[in-house]
């Protein structure tokens, strides 16, 4: 019996230590979830980067934050020439719509990209005389 104990022990322990060990603030990518996350400035009358290139399929986080002062950021489901087709280019995970950002926050937009093709966004706040030269483009390659 005695020689049994140490073993019970060293066994409950291993138990013990594999469910204690302490979990990070930010949950670990697996490999079916991995997200590409872009960050994206809005600052007066322009985006950087404006053109952003990722690849069909991906799971893509665009984190934009406004340097100057108040901007949005808006963009559309379908490609370019692909409006009002059967199935969405990118499938949001995050609402959709004009995202409106407050001076030194950050809005996140999250989605998959689907179908391959240019896809338009831009500030869909007024913020200014030249407003509505404030747009991009993300590219999804094949």
């Amino acid at each position: 019996m005695r020689s049994l104990l140490p073993s019970v022990m060293l066994a409950a322990l291993l138990v013990l230590s594999s469910s204690a060990v302490p979990s990070s603030s930010k949950p670990l990518p697996t490999p079916a979830g991995n997200v590409q996350v872009i960050e994206v400035t809005a600052k007066k009358y322009e985006f950087n980067p404006a053109s952003i290139r990722v690849k069909q399929g991906a799971k893509v986080q665009l984190r934009i934050t406004a340097t100057d002062h108040m901007h949005g950021f808006r963009i559309g489901a379908y490609p370019e020439g692909g409006e009002g087709g059967e199935h969405a280019g990118l499938v949001f995970s995050s609402p959709i719509g004009c995202q409106r950002i407050e001076k030194g926050q950050t809005a996140t937009v999250e989605f998959t990209s689907q179908t391959p093709g240019t896809y338009h966004f831009k500030c869909c706040v007024h913020c200014g005389w030249h407003h509505g030269s404030m747009k991009g483009e993300l590219i999804v390659e094949p």
